[in-house]
């Protein structure tokens, strides 16, 4: 376990540091920042973005009466400063571990984390749900929302603000504003606000009126609500524009430095006494202290570890070629598709770098587009595209794809629009955990009129699936799911082939016991068989390769050649293809013995992908151990 500073040592909860003296604090900051250092690179996790919001965290602790008051986090990558002074700095070193802390704050883990964060965007709406909650209860609490530029980007940010702006509620958002997502920040808001964080004349001019608004109050009751309308007069003057806050009824204040943490700690007290909705600016820096995190911030998001001194991230070597990540498998062969089809577009929600988009928006900047975190505006885009005759390849994370069901659903298939979805990171996320995994792609795209749902066992299918779902003959709607991490293939870069929608293949003979299976989990079954070899159990094994359309003729011949199946999926167990199996046989009357693995309907928990899909199982031995107890069964 790593030693905690001999200030850091002290502090249990925020009531500590209320007792330290603003010197005290700065001296605090410098070693919350280095414990963070000293605990990500030896065990890994997100690590930038905790760095820049040091000393953000310890004066909204300092200043509130954290949890009566309500604070907050949106995404929570940048939460471990908040979560190691709120009592859980002995056991930080099993931060995303199997069984440990989460790596975002977690209503069940602690009463300081009032809200359970992941993905982007909602803590303004989270936080005024409370606010309005307790005003209607005449409970008098502070209620903070921190979120960063780039998730301000999101659309439910600015759903929340306009809801916010027509409210008393007591509410503080603060714009954690670094100019960064996990990627540069993009979009007409970020040039906003770097409109307001460079213009000089209004930074001065600002800080007088504030001066004035603090001995304001001596000349009547009326005399703040003018000196706020003089604000927001010089605020449009000075920026040759609207104050895009101001104008949503948000008190706007800012922008500061979110490093100067006296400063900080003077500002939220005088916050506090302020009542109604507002917005504090603060300027930040993403891995903050760590040169090398400050001057890549991309790569120092969530390095894994590395050497604290050297910035060396720890990477596994091999003697012999590995496979690729699916993701990259992605990103080099859409450029090689594009390279033949002048009507192919690339879109990603603020990702390129997670989803290898990046590698297109390179080599293809006119036909490759990083919309910010807008999931549903990505997938409309895309369709507007459609519309046009181009053919988008849409690509989202499976977990964030469920934020814009709807425009899958209205703006794609029931238009029938030729948008391929390329879900990413599908089945176990791994240690981000439940808010991150991709669990249930499966079973709310096959319920999806128009929409062709698959999944490549290895990296030669998932060419051949994007290749085949470009193609002009397949002009409908097309979903793609592959899993985070590596595939199996070294020599993965095969000539393309057409395949046949709905036609799934036949991997293996064997005797008594068929195993169909889904996507990439289907290599698990190759290695239970192999394990399997020396017990004369020999299961035949079918890779379906689409749930929909599913291939009845394959499946009409499983039933009537095998009475144990067994379906293995990395998705929900409730509606996806074990689901589709047992719908075929019911409804062609056959009758078989069926055993479905893959996600069970509860909340799997953070670990790696390994470890999760063992605790479920339906890792390989598991699935050896089912084939086994299904073979000792008789069959009247």
């Amino acid at each position: 376990m790593i030693q905690a500073g001999e200030l850091l040592r002290t502090i249990h909860s925020p009531e500590d540091l209320k007792k330290l003296d603003t010197n005290q604090l700065i001296a605090l900051s410098d070693e919350l920042r280095q414990f963070i250092v000293d605990n990500v690179s030896v065990y890994g996790g997100h690590f930038a973005a905790s760095l820049g919001v040091v000393e953000l965290t310890i004066a909204l602790h300092y200043v509130f009466n954290t949890p009566t008051d309500q604070l907050v986090w949106d995404v929570g990558h940048q939460a471990y400063g908040h979560k190691i002074l709120t009592g859980r700095m002995e056991n930080f070193h099993t931060n995303r571990t199997y069984g440990g802390l989460s790596g975002f704050p977690k209503r069940s883990e602690s009463p300081y984390d009032t809200f359970g964060v992941g993905h982007s965007s909602t803590s303004i709406s989270a936080a005024l749900g409370m606010a309005v909650a307790n005003q209607y209860q005449n409970d008098n609490r502070q209620h903070i929302a921190v979120i960063g530029d780039g998730a301000l980007t999101g659309g439910m940010a600015f759903e929340a603000m306009n809801h916010a702006g027509v409210t008393n509620s007591n509410l503080l958002i603060v714009l954690n504003d670094n100019c960064m997502a996990i990627d540069p920040n993009v979009g007409a808001l970020k040039d906003y606000l770097v409109d307001i964080t460079t213009s000089r004349t209004y930074n001065r001019v600002r800080d007088e009126v504030w001066n004035m608004l603090g001995k304001i109050s001596k000349f009547g009751p009326n005399a703040q609500a003018i000196a706020s309308k003089v604000e927001s007069g010089l605020k449009a003057s000075l920026l040759k524009q609207s104050n895009l806050f101001e104008s949503l009824h948000i008190r706007y204040f800012g922008p500061v430095d979110g490093h100067d943490l006296n400063h900080l700690v003077q500002v939220l007290n005088d916050l506090k006494g302020i009542p109604g909705p507002k917005i504090l600016h603060t300027l930040t820096t993403k891995g903050k202290g760590f040169a090398l995190a400050e001057k890549d911030q991309v790569k120092w998001h969530a390095p894994g570890k590395f050497d604290k001194v050297t910035g060396k991230i720890h990477v596994k070597t091999y003697d012999t070629p590995q496979a690729p990540k699916y993701q990259d498998v992605f990103g080099h062969t859409i450029i090689e598709l594009a390279e033949k089809n002048k009507k192919i577009m690339g879109i990603t929600p603020a990702m390129p770098s997670g989803s290898s988009l990046n590698l297109m928006m390179e080599q293809m900047p006119d036909r490759a587009f990083d919309v910010g975190i807008a999931e549903q505006h990505a997938v409309t885009f895309s369709a507007g595209l459609a519309t046009q005759g181009l053919v988008p390849f849409c690509n989202i994370y499976s977990t964030f794809m469920q934020r814009a069901y709807d425009q899958v659903i209205h703006d794609v298939c029931i238009q029938n629009l030729h948008v391929v979805f390329c879900l990413d990171r599908a089945g176990f996320a791994g240690v981000d955990g439940p808010t991150h995994h991709g669990a249930y792609d499966l079973a709310y795209f096959r319920c999806i009129p128009n929409l062709v749902v698959a999944a490549p066992m290895n990296e030669q299918e998932l060419r051949n699936m994007m290749y085949t779902a470009q193609l002009e003959k397949n002009n409908r709607p097309f979903s793609i799911r592959y899993p985070r991490g590596q595939g199996v293939m070294p020599n993965w870069k095969t000539p393309f082939e057409e395949m046949e929608i709905g036609k799934g293949r036949k991997v293996s003979d064997g005797e008594d016991i068929a195993i169909l299976t889904i996507g990439h989990i289907g290599n698990y079954v190759v290695e239970a068989k192999a394990l399997l070899r020396e017990e004369e159990l020999l299961p035949a094994h079918f890779d379906m390769r689409f749930v929909k359309p599913i291939d009845e003729a394959m499946l009409h011949d499983v039933f009537k050649n095998f009475k144990k199946i067994i379906t293995v999926e990395d998705g929900c167990l409730m509606g996806g293809f074990g689901s589709a199996v047992l719908e075929f046989m019911a409804d062609n009357n056959y009758s078989a013995q069926v055993v479905r693995l893959g996600i069970p309907d509860r909340i799997v928990e953070h670990g790696e992908q390994i470890e999760l899909q063992t605790e479920c199982g339906f890792d390989p031995i598991s699935i050896a151990k089912t084939v086994r107890n299904l073979s000792s069964v008789v069959l009247k």
